[in-house]
């Protein structure tokens, strides 16, 4: 086994270039093979000219792990890609899970990125300066039993909410399901932000409440912030104090 490969684990960000970190480009810089779901491959192109690149497709995550450690053991340095940060539902877990598997001493190095919630947050004014949970409405690898008790719990205990992946084109109840949990404990002018494409091109910031969130466009491309019980809007933004007397 060859031990001088390296694994870089980079978060690309939401996707922007100047959204990246000086680190996750470098990173990129200098390997000589990157590896990626395709439509993140596309949004660092032009970053990748002189790089061998390996692209798969959707659910294709183990595969693409599995690989990356394969190219590492040959004495590469290899970067594979994530969007928003890869510790926050991304490749770092799939990774490291593997290297103990396999009982690989390659080294790897987790290179954070701004995350879906980091960059909608942004979008929409100050949503997330108290407590927050973030909760993921895929039941492709969590059953849903099991996500409504996480979104019941974070209701109840007044987080904030950023809700991602909340509704696909066969996922389509789970938005109003996690909505309808949540009004049991929230007022239905509760502030609520959808973000689609956050800190992408085609970006589309809406600021609602509650009770008419599900009268907006939702899907994969978005992302879904609740307010607790102190957030407020004014000025165009959605605010949650922190607590200090202004």
């Amino acid at each position: 086994m060859n031990n001088k490969g390296k694994i870089y684990v980079v978060g690309i960000g939401p996707g922007n270039m100047e959204y990246m970190s000086l680190m996750a480009l470098k990173a990129i810089e200098k390997s000589q093979v990157v590896i990626g779901y395709k439509t993140y491959i596309n949004l660092i192109k032009d970053l990748l000219k002189d790089k061998e690149v390996i692209d798969s497709s959707m659910k294709k995550e183990i595969e693409r792990c599995n690989l990356t450690i394969d190219e590492a053991e040959k004495g590469r340095i290899v970067s594979i890609v994530s969007s928003g940060d890869p510790g926050i539902y991304g490749m770092a877990g799939i990774i490291l899970e593997l290297i103990n598997k396999r009982e690989s001493e390659i080294d790897v190095e987790i290179v954070p990125g701004i995350s879906a919630a980091n960059a909608a947050a942004a979008s929409l004014g100050s949503p997330l300066m108290h407590d927050f949970a973030v909760i993921s409405l895929s039941n492709l690898l969590t059953d849903w039993e099991i996500i409504k008790k996480r979104i019941e719990c974070a209701a109840a205990g007044d987080f904030i909410i950023s809700l991602y992946n909340p509704k696909s084109k066969r996922r389509v109840n789970q938005i109003a399901e996690s909505r309808d949990i949540i009004l049991k404990y929230r007022k239905p002018f509760t502030p609520v932000g959808i973000v689609k494409n956050a800190k992408r091109t085609g970006e589309k910031v809406i600021i609602t409440d509650l009770e008419n969130m599900l009268n907006y466009e939702i899907d994969m491309f978005t992302i879904v912030i609740v307010g607790n019980s102190n957030t407020y809007i004014e000025n165009g933004k959605m605010i949650t104090p922190r607590g200090y007397n202004i």
